[in-house]
């Protein structure tokens, strides 16, 4: 099994402007990643938006992901469901592409209490063999998992490795990180919390900004894993701006996949009822793409 630790982008699904997935596109995005060095991809995703794709695209996203990385990184593939059994099903078939592991969130719609967020993901770890990384987003799921429960999970089911810990509330990292290393890492997943976030012990983020900064936020890792904290803090403070906007914007899946067009790579419009950029956005966003050097293939901190 390949070790999950570092910063992971979690990528869009790139369309073309008939709102087909743009599958050609979705392959030279993953070699770009690649390229760029980062430590891991996640497909299917909030932001590759998993609940605007059909059970098929899903599918076909997960296996052409397997396909073009070939075992060189390590792919995480989104297998969330309303239902267990639905969830079941995703997992499974990404276990079976070759994913290196899967992340799930709870049900989003039926708001389960603990004891049935337990019984759901130890239900899906089950079937599978592979790693498999809960994630706690209460404000895209409506449902705020305790450290309590995250800690049960991580202690009782064996396959159930990581959290993607997206609160917003350090406090709660810093309790994962330091009641649960021995059996379940913590991931950021708070863009605007990360450098925080692994300073209290998190091993890894999977990073929105990844998409569009994926050498600038790979940085950030590798210095905070070396201690040279003053360079990780500059880094950190001129990735913040793009951290915040994607946080605040209520459109990060616009805005990544407008920055990835920015830069010659695939994008597209995102499925209704996501509408595109205001001018107002869009001049922002290319105003901090401009801060972050991106178009010069971003400034080198290393």
């Amino acid at each position: 099994m390949k070790k999950l630790e570092g910063v992971f982008p979690v990528l869009i699904t790139p369309m073309e402007q008939n709102g087909e997935i743009n599958w050609s596109g979705l392959k030279e995005n993953i070699e770009h990643f690649i390229q760029n060095q980062v430590a891991g991809i996640v497909v299917n995703g909030s932001t590759g938006e998993f609940v605007s794709l059909t059970k098929e695209e899903r599918f076909r996203v997960a296996e052409i992901a397997a396909e073009q990385v070939n075992g060189r990184i390590p792919l995480i593939v989104g297998t969330a469901a309303e239902t267990t059994s639905d969830a079941v099903i995703y997992t499974r078939q990404a276990e079976s592409v070759g994913a290196d592991a899967a992340l799930l969130i709870n049900s989003y719609y039926a708001h389960p209490k603990e004891n049935e967020l337990y019984e759901h993901f130890k239900t899906i770890a089950s079937s599978v063999v592979f790693p498999v990384m809960i994630y706690n987003n209460p404000y895209t799921s409506g449902v705020n998992m305790s450290t309590d429960l995250i800690l049960k999970v991580g202690r009782g089911i064996e396959n159930i490795t990581h959290i993607k810990e997206s609160s917003g509330d350090i406090r709660k990292v810093r309790d994962l990180t330091r009641q649960g290393s021995s059996y379940i890492q913590t991931f950021c997943g708070a863009d605007d919390l990360a450098l925080e976030s692994f300073l209290v012990g998190a091993t890894g983020w999977i990073s929105v900004a990844g998409n569009i900064a994926p050498r600038l936020v790979t940085d950030l890792f590798v210095m905070v894993q070396k201690k040279q904290l003053e360079v990780a803090w500059k880094i950190y403070d001129s990735l913040l701006p793009l951290c915040r906007f994607l946080e605040e914007s209520g459109k990060y899946v616009q805005i990544v996949k407008r920055a990835m067009e920015l830069q010659g790579l695939a994008g597209g419009p995102s499925r209704k009822p996501r509408l595109p950029l205001s001018t107002e956005e869009d001049a922002k966003l290319q105003s901090i793409l401009e801060s972050l050097g991106v178009f010069e293939n971003e400034k080198e901190w290393i």
